[in-house]
């Protein structure tokens, strides 16, 4: 079994043609996952048996719009995904906010960043991905703008040009990291914005997709000095392993976290949040109100019945006995 993902970026004159051949190929082959499909293109991840991935993958490159797509490939021991998606959105990643996909920086490949981090390059390597994504595992020394959802990165770039400084923003995410027992050490604070502007900025994101946008609308902004990791942490695992990454790398399947490299295990950067031994399991708590990522042990998310913490699990508790 394999977990695969892929996107590109290409008009799509008719989506819903698109969609209906996508459910139909996917169903044949039992493969289960997400597929996006919008006018400017195509978002996956699906999850199967490698022979049947295989016949996918073919399939999808005889479309001359899709030739050239790349995939991501990790291992895994059974279906990665309950059920099976294919989806029509007016976006392939969420993010609410407009940048032309043209203006998208070049790509650095796996084995060029990793050349530029063991000369030590001053360079400003900017995780484009969420805060508990970043929290679990990231390169070392990558800086990060506190995003709770990618829609944030606009706003978070805009209040760098007007405050002309990050500091405050860097802040916050280490408590908030602090709070969440993450690991924050060997992150980069960058302290202005003139500081940014005038370094190499190399974006990464998990496979790269958000990357495209953020890059985009880097460059639409004033940064000229831009560049994105062609296929994300999941490619540079694939091609260079771990060197220069600390932790796991989270994914939005059931493993909820895993290794970079297939060949050798990562340690957890992330604490069990009752009895703060190193662990990377990832959890949404069971209390919906919260629904917050949090990591624990089996032994602790047992004894908070499912939730991040003892408050939620009293919060439950409540529930329970009122008969909800």
């Amino acid at each position: 079994m394999k977990n695969i993902s892929f996107y590109k970026y290409v008009e799509i004159g008719n989506p819903k043609i698109l969609k209906e051949n996508q459910f139909r190929l996917c169903k044949s082959l039992n493969l289960l996952g997400t597929i996006l499909i919008a006018k400017e293109g195509i978002n996956g991840c699906l999850s199967g048996n490698d022979k049947y991935l295989e016949k996918y993958k073919k399939s999808l490159a005889k479309n001359k719009k899709f030739f050239d797509i790349k995939f991501k490939e990790t291992e895994a021991k059974t279906h990665t995904f309950k059920k099976l998606y294919v989806r029509i959105r007016d976006e392939i990643v969420s993010s609410g906010f407009k940048a032309d996909i043209r203006n998208s920086a070049t790509y650095i490949e796996p084995k060029q960043l990793k050349k530029l981090l063991d000369k030590k390059e001053d360079i400003v390597l900017l995780d484009a991905r969420n805060d508990y994504e970043y929290g679990i595992g990231r390169f070392k020394n990558a800086a990060h703008l506190d995003l709770d959802t990618f829609r944030e990165f606009p706003l978070k770039i805009r209040r760098l040009q007007e405050n002309n400084n990050i500091n405050s923003i860097n802040n916050k995410f280490n408590k908030k990291i602090k709070k969440n027992n993450h690991n924050i050490n060997n992150s980069k604070i960058i302290k202005n914005i003139n500081e940014l502007k005038n370094k190499k900025i190399i974006t990464y994101c998990t496979g790269g997709v958000r990357c495209e946008k953020a890059s985009a609308l880097l460059r639409e902004n004033g940064f000229n000095d831009v560049y994105q990791l062609h296929g994300g942490i999941l490619n540079y695992g694939k091609e260079c392993g771990n060197v220069h990454w600390e932790g796991k790398c989270f994914v939005f399947d059931t493993r909820g976290a895993i290794d970079i490299d297939p060949n050798s295990q990562s340690e957890p950067i992330t604490q069990c949040v009752l009895c703060h031994l190193p662990n990377a399991e990832l959890h949404n708590c069971a209390l919906t109100t919260c629904d917050k990522f949090f990591t624990a042990c089996e032994e602790c998310f047992n004894v908070l019945k499912g939730c991040c913490s003892k408050r939620c699990r009293g919060e439950i508790n409540k529930l329970l006995l009122k008969g909800q």
